[in-house]
């Protein structure tokens, strides 16, 4: 019986990973594997528990399937989060890394901010929230980076 329970729980944590979406914390690795893949690098500045702009945009595009199943072949995801409450604290190092990518990408503060590099980590094109679905966000995406 308990063997049965250990490969359900490990089933559906499996489950739960393959639909979560693959973002990176590190500006660095992130241009390592856009250099490796030859892809762009979608940087999302967002405040994950304070900015309801950053909140729609994560439910309506990066958190759908249909997002998650392009980006996979077509994008390097990078989230640098500026959350505002103590228990979604992140550790300092990665509050100082966001910082950093905050002073040279997101001199404005504005969340959600979006941002398209290549990978050397020049700017293609910048955007934030839109009232699209997936679909519609991923072809304004892509206009953005030719």
């Amino acid at each position: 019986m308990k063997k049965i329970q250990i490969t359900l729980i490990l089933f559906m944590l499996s489950l739960l990973t393959v639909n979560a979406q693959d973002w990176l914390t590190d500006f660095d690795q992130a241009k390592k594997i856009a250099e490796d893949k030859g892809l762009p690098i979608v940087l999302v500045f967002q405040g994950s528990d304070w900015c309801a702009p950053c909140i729609k945009l994560d439910r309506e595009v990066w958190s759908t399937d249909a997002f998650k199943d392009y980006a996979k072949k077509h994008f390097v995801m990078l989230k640098a989060d500026f959350p505002r409450k103590p228990k979604n604290a992140l550790p300092k190092e990665q509050e100082e890394h966001n910082k950093q990518l905050a002073e040279q990408y997101n001199r404005n503060g504005y969340f959600p901010f979006v941002v398209l590099l290549n990978e050397e980590g020049k700017v293609l094109g910048e955007t934030g929230y839109k009232h699209l679905g997936p679909e519609e966000y991923i072809v304004h995406l892509k206009k953005l980076i030719k």
